[in-house]
């Protein structure tokens, strides 16, 4: 024998029967199972009950007075919405036409007279088992939008606190153009932008593994580093090493940034390119249309050692209004709906085909948004472009201030020797220092503008005897910094003393009294 099947728990059944013996028949059957019953003489009667009681199943006969079933049962399908309300026709009609008929009108299963009890009885577990399935998953549907709701609320406040960190600095600058398309509510791909105390710009592109909140766990850190050492005045190199070595330090194994960074300098018309990982970028020349492809040369950012990472620089000399375009992978790889990349043969194309490069920004996020489909990625891409510094409204640098008093009454002196000059610059170091007073904050650029040229007037001029006349051109601005490198890296002897003097002034006021620098002539020896 098959064991008797599990008992559901009670259900309140509606009987909507117009003939008295069958309807008093049906109701002993159905209590006697256990169930509520409740019952209605015609389709308007069953309607009315249903409103008011909500029944969890309904015994509907086909032919009644005042509404037939098949337009009770509509309207009792309509109040329950997705609540599922199993309806059972009873019917002494077994013509098919008429069969169909009854599950058209909303019945979920028919039940032939005369009646057979345990039939009834199986039909009604089985209608149980399915009401209380429907029920479940609209309780965990519920639950799992609850969570949903509570792990975007988390993810907003996180967001949140994400783009204040990992802003975008001065990406809205007039020579800057970008496009960035994320994939999920945290973006993988990073762009950041920042003015240098120099003067020029720092710019950065990355596209970390992954997409969403795993892709973009390092993007803090990593903007941390860019925006605070860029604010200090340190070099590309450093900011590079920094960032490497950081990302290493904290990302886990497999999850790395790929990035190229731009170190643009508005007066000396040039631009220094590290590409790890990118796909390649462009710098096209206006006026020739020159088309110079800045090839990835490195391995991402967060895999190698600090002893094994290089901050290897390309170097290129800019024209007004000459354009740097970057891109992420996912430009490349955005796919159509027959599955065909967009790829580095068409975006060439497009490159080809341009006649007028400051429309061509636009044309390839016009092809872009025409060719490709649904979103597979992460998609960023990054046009800048050299303009004279008149033509930027850099804002001061910022500072967090705790409110504390700085110091207002002092003077310091350094003397950097042979060492120190070879493998450091201490000028960030000291703009910290004259930045630590809040009235000089405002006047940071300036400041860093200032101690620049004295530094390295006596470095260039007093310690490594370098001749200015050699920047006297392009080609002779190049062999004067390939000079410096050489003659700074066969330094033996020689210094540079700065001094500083800072004293009140006015009412709450401080005076920067000045800086001297002085210079020892060195030796060193050719190589």
């Amino acid at each position: 024998m098959n064991p008797p099947a599990a008992r559901i728990e009670s259900l309140t059944i509606l009987i909507a029967e117009d003939n008295a013996a069958d309807r008093l028949l049906l109701s002993t059957i159905v209590s006697r199972q256990g169930h509520r019953v409740l019952t209605a003489g015609n389709g308007l009667e069953a309607v009315a009950l249903f409103e008011t009681e909500r029944p969890q199943l309904v015994l509907m006969d086909v032919m009644m007075p005042v509404m037939d079933g098949f337009e009770a049962a509509r309207r009792i399908k309509q109040q329950a919405g997705e609540e599922l309300v199993p309806i059972i026709f009873l019917t002494s009609l077994s013509e098919t036409e008429a069969l169909v008929q009854s599950l058209e009108a909303g019945g979920d299963d028919f039940l032939s007279k005369p009646y057979n009890r345990v039939i009834l009885e199986a039909k009604i577990n089985a209608m149980g088992r399915l009401h209380l399935l429907q029920r479940t998953v609209l309780e965990q549907r519920d639950l799992i939008v609850r969570h949903n709701e509570h792990l975007l609320n988390e993810q907003r406040v996180a967001k949140a606190v994400f783009d204040k960190v990992a802003h975008s600095g001065c990406l809205n600058a007039s020579n800057v153009r970008y496009l960035q398309s994320p994939l999920a509510l945290f973006n993988g791909d990073l762009l950041l932008a920042a003015y240098k105390p120099s003067g020029g710009m720092h710019v950065l592109l990355g596209d970390f593994t992954g997409h969403g909140l795993p892709a973009a766990i390092g993007a803090m850190p990593l903007a941390e580093v860019f925006y605070g050492m860029t604010a200090k005045g340190y070099p590309m190199a450093d900011i590079l090493r920094e960032m490497n070595a950081k990302l290493k330090r904290i990302l886990p194994v497999g999850v790395f940034c790929c990035a190229t960074l731009l170190n643009l300098s508005f007066q000396r018309e040039l631009v220094e390119v590290w590409n790890g990982g990118l796909p390649d970028g462009y710098l096209l020349r206006a006026a020739s249309g020159e088309r110079v492809a800045l090839v990835s040369r490195h391995l991402p950012l967060g895999i190698l050692e600090p002893a094994a990472f290089s901050d290897r620089c390309e170097t290129y000399p800019l024209d007004i209004e000459d354009r740097i375009f970057l891109f992420s992978d996912g430009v490349l790889e955005a796919s159509n709906k027959a599955g065909e990349m967009f790829g580095e043969a068409r975006l060439l194309q497009l490159f080809e085909r341009n006649r007028q490069p400051s429309a061509l920004f636009d044309e390839i996020q016009r092809s872009l948004a025409q060719f490709r489909g649904a979103v597979q990625d992460d998609v960023s891409m990054l046009e800048v472009r050299l303009q004279p510094d008149s033509g930027l409204q850099c804002p001061p640098l910022a500072f967090s201030d705790s409110g504390v008093s700085s110091p207002l009454d002092w003077s310091v002196s350094f003397e950097f020797r042979a060492e120190t000059l070879k493998h450091f610059n201490p000028l960030p170091h000291v703009l910290q220092l004259l930045l630590e007073v809040h009235d000089l904050r405002a006047r940071g650029g300036a400041l860093y503008t200032v101690l620049a040229e004295l530094y390295s007037n006596a470095l260039e001029h007093g310690v490594i005897g370098l001749d200015s006349t050699m920047k006297s051109d392009a080609a002779g601005f190049a062999r004067y910094y390939q000079e410096r490198v050489s003659r700074l890296q066969a330094l033996r002897d020689g210094y540079v003393r700065l001094h500083l003097d800072l004293a009140p002034h006015g009412a709450g006021g401080v005076c920067w009294c000045g800086s001297r620098t002085a210079a020892k002539v060195s030796t060193w020896s050719a190589r």
